[in-house]
């Protein structure tokens, strides 16, 4: 089999291409800009601009970015509403995460999941010394 027959397609979506500009402060952050084109490079005025925000926030352990959409009709309405989503958006990654602590804390970890291997063949497999042993005890 000819490894390039795996590939994904590469081919871009032409009706799907976008003019993307970048609005920064320098300070904050950023917003894209995401104008809809047709495959000659004009502006289609059928599918809506789409604006986004970026941004970083400093943590113990690093910067952790942010990245939101933002309903707006023009540049201004974007730069008049970034503050409030930038700020909802970190809220909902803090809620994220402390789900995930919370899942974490009250899942089940199988002898699966902690690299034990299953109860195949009557007994415990892998690396516990060969099939349906353990230490050379069978267990059945």
């Amino acid at each position: 089999m000819n490894p390039t027959d795996q590939m994904p397609d590469m081919r871009m979506d032409t009706a799907n291409l976008v003019r993307e500009e970048t609005f920064s402060d320098g300070r904050v952050g950023t917003i894209r800009r995401l104008v809809p084109v047709k495959l000659d490079g004009s502006e289609d005025p059928d599918r809506p601009v789409i604006y986004t925000g970026h941004t970083q926030i400093m943590t113990q352990a690093g910067a952790l970015p942010l990245s939101f959409e933002i309903e707006a009709d023009t540049l201004e309405q974007a730069v008049e509403r970034f503050p409030e989503l930038a700020q909802q958006a970190l809220e909902d990654m803090v809620q994220r995460i402390e789900e995930m602590r919370r899942d974490a804390a009250t899942s089940i970890v199988t002898p699966e999941q902690a690299g034990f291997g299953g109860m195949g063949g009557g007994g415990f497999g892998g690396a516990q010394g060969g099939e349906g042993g353990f230490g050379g005890i069978r267990l059945k």
